[in-house]
Parts: C-alpha cells; structure tokens; sequence
C-alpha cells in the first residue's frame, strides 16, 4: 500500500478524503488523516477499510515527524502558518508534499533542499489561488504561442450562495474562514495596474470602488480589488500587460454595505474592547457612536454615516441583529473584528441543506497580427450541501488530484513550485472537468479596462 498523510480535516477537507476513498483501491493507497480532533478525521472516513483516523497534534514534534516518516507524501490541511514545520520534515524524511496555500518565504527558502532530494513541494493547488493560477496559464499559454501579445489581463474569483439558497440581504454567508473575510483587504493598499499606470486604493475606499462584472445564467456580480495584483506579473509571465488587476466577487450591493463597518471601525483587529463579553450586540454598535443623552443608536447611526431609513443597507443592519439587546458578545477581552465575526456567524452559517456557489471569471486581452482582441473565461460550481460544498470540492479536489500525480510520478518537476506549468495544469484541469469544474470562453469585443468606478 502506498501511504497518504493528510493533517487537518477541516471544512475543505470533503471532497479531499472522498477523492482518495474512491481511489484507494484502484491506486492501491492507504488514508490517514491526522488532526488534533480525532473525530473530525473519524468523520470523513467512516469504517472505510482504507483509512485511518490519528490523534496528531503538529507542535507534538516526536509524533508529526513519525507520522511524516511512514507516508509516501504528505498532503497539508493545515492554517498557512503551520505548513512550514511540515515541510521541513518532509525534507528530512525524503517526502513529497503539497498544500494549497500562498509559497511563504520560508517555504520558498527549502527550493534547493527540495531539488536536491528531488521532491515537489507544490503550493497554490486550491482554488484561489490554484484553479485561478491552472485556468490563466492554459489561456495565456495558448495565445503566447500562437503569437498573440497579452496586453490585459483581470481575474476575479468569489465564494457565494447558490441562487436557490441565496435567502439573506447580504446574498453572502460563510463558505471557508470567517476571519479572512472579516480581514478581507486589509495590511494595505490594493495595487494594480491599468493602461501603464499603477494604481492603489486604500483600505478605507476598498469596497467602494467596485467593478460590475455579468455571468450569463447568474446575473450580475461586482468585484473589490485584491491587495496585491502586481505580483502576477512574474508568475503568469506579464511582463509587458499594460491592464493586470484581481479582485474578489460579490453579488451587488455588498461592499457598500460592507463598507459601514469599515468606517465605524468594527473590522479592526488591532485593539481589545474592555468587558466586551457583557456586552449586547446594541452595545457593541453603540461604542462606536457619539454620546447622546437622547438620540437612539440607531438614530445617531443613521445621521453619522447618512442612511435613510429606506435605505436597503439599513434593512441589511437591522438583518444582522445588531440593534438587539437580547443577543450577547459573550467573547472576553475580544477585538472589535472578533466580535463582528461572532455577530455574524449567527446569521451566516450555512445550514444543513444549503449550497454554496463558486464563481470564476479571467478576462483577458492581447493583440495578435495588429488587432486586438478579448477572451472572458467563467466557471461556476455549485455545491451539494453544507459539508460537500463547491467550496470544499474547488479547493479539495485539485489538491487530491496533484497529489496522485505526483505520487504516480507524472509530476517530476522538483522543489517548491505552484501550478503555472503545463505538465500541472493540463491532467489537473482535464480530471477537474469530470467533476464539473469547467470554464466556458467566449470572444468578446476587445473594450480594455474601462469599468473600473475610479
């Protein structure tokens, strides 16, 4: 049997597990899934003959190195912070490794070690980045080399609700870490670049400088800006794009709702708030409001930030429950950011039968034999419910499927890489299309970048 460690079973970790279940027998392979809660691995498994649960606490250093020692490869769930220490034991013990998040610079500083030893340590094989990284390059590649120039290129990606349980205000609940989201855009400005010129958006104008985006079938999105756009220039080879901007997805009218919290100061996660587990949701909103003797919170909030009361974004306050005495923070010594995602987990978490949505759409355009033209690339994935979410099979999947092949040696491109080569993403985009993971291409007029609300 061919041993894979997987550690961590958290939310994304569905369509992971069941990947490797269906293939266990075929592929000859043997599943252990390790995680501090040993019940959330036994989840997954059920009494699958070919897996295991395991007891594993990663800072146990003794027993993550064991259980690095007795895997062929391992597959890291874990929080990005943690991957490194993994990694290093994978480097020790001679074993091929693959995550799904962002190449961190320590991961990046093990590339030599990693070639050495003639091991992949490959990164970014999620969704975001991932599916996006794997869906450009095939594009991109294919227009270089039939002699077209890449002279635009936008990508924007968002976790959503399926229309058919899209039931709140926001059109939006949780579908991966709620803290990200409450964090979302924040550590500086969003960089990009339009026509040549750079151009930066300060966290305070994030969410409201939206580009409107429309999916054939879906309806109308719009889109904030990433923090960092400009780093892909290197990766996706766009060197010479005049247009590079990424940004993430929601249905409208989110960011201007959004954007009252960022104002009043409630996404800030850089201060503790005194007694803040006596607190009531009312009590909460109110400590960022100036003292009246008389004038309500709401009142005062209507005047300070000019809502009318007609306003939809107030219905979408009023939906959260944050003028309720009744619901408690609950949450001692806690960050104004840390009580808004307590407030608003109440309101979107999904429920057992929910589904979620995953939307992806790549513009790009480039000039071949002096005429310009634009190809718009789009996927939409649905979930089935709340475990085996579109979420959890975007992300999932593509991990499980590059980690067979790398375990069947059709990856042999060694050290720390992410999956911009053809040798990643033709077999792992072809195999994603069997789960429904597909892009659609349409030629569009060529009309630059010119939606942008700047």
């Amino acid at each position: 049997m061919r041993n894979i460690l997987i550690i961590g079973a958290g939310k994304s970790a569905s369509y992971l597990v069941q990947y490797f279940l269906d293939k266990s027998s075929a592929e000859n392979l043997q599943i252990t899934i390790g995680d501090l809660e040993i019940s959330n691995a036994k989840t997954w498994i059920g009494n699958h003959p070919n897996a295991k649960a395991l007891k594993l606490d990663i800072f146990d250093k003794t027993a993550r190195q064991l259980a690095v020692q007795n895997a062929d490869i391992v597959v890291s769930m874990l929080p990005a912070r943690f991957h490194i220490e993994v990694a290093k034991d994978c480097l020790t013990y001679g074993k091929h490794m693959v995550t799904a998040s962002y190449v961190s610079e320590e991961m990046q500083a093990l590339d030599k070690d990693a070639k050495a030893k003639k091991l992949v340590f490959l990164n970014e094989i999620g969704l975001d980045p991932g599916v996006d990284h794997m869906s450009a390059m095939q594009v991109i590649d294919r227009i270089t080399e039939s002699g077209g120039k890449m002279i635009l290129f936008e990508s924007f990606t968002g976790g959503l609700m399926a229309p058919e349980s899209d039931t709140n205000l926001w059109n939006y609940k949780f579908t991966w870490n709620p803290r990200n989201v409450v964090l979302a855009g924040q550590g500086g400005a969003a960089k990009f670049l339009q026509e040549g010129k750079f151009k930066y958006i300060p966290y305070h104008r994030l969410f409201r400088r939206t580009e409107f985006l429309e999916v054939e079938g879906y309806g109308r999105f719009e889109a904030y800006a990433n923090r960092d756009s400009l780093k892909y220039q290197n990766v996706y080879g766009l060197e010479s794009v005049k247009t590079l901007y990424r940004g993430t997805i929601r249905r409208v009218g989110f960011s201007r709702a959004w954007q009252i919290f960022v104002i009043l100061g409630m996404t800030d996660d850089s201060y503790n708030i005194t007694g803040s587990e006596n607190m009531s949701y009312r009590d909460f909103m109110n400590s960022f409001l100036p003292y009246s003797p008389t004038d309500s919170v709401e009142l005062k909030l209507r005047y300070k930030l000019k809502i009318d009361q007609d306003d939809i974004v107030w219905e979408k306050l009023e939906e959260l429950n944050l003028f309720s005495n009744k619901k408690k923070v609950e949450l001692k010594n806690a960050t104004p950011a840390q009580i808004l995602q307590k407030i608003l987990l109440d309101s979107w978490t999904l429920s057992p039968e929910d589904k979620d949505m995953i939307v992806m759409y790549h513009k790009f355009g480039y000039e071949l034999e002096g005429k310009k033209h634009q190809i718009d690339a789009t996927m939409v994935c649905t979930g089935e419910d709340q475990t085996f979410t579109a979420m959890a099979k975007t992300v999932g999947l593509p991990v499980g499927i590059a980690a067979l092949a790398i375990l069947n040696n059709k990856i042999q491109t060694y050290g720390v890489q992410i999956p911009t080569k053809k040798e990643f993403y033709e077999p792992i985009l072809n195999e994603l299309k069997e789960f429904g993971v597909i892009f659609n291409e349409k030629e569009e007029k060529y009309f630059g970048y010119n939606s942008l609300n700047i």
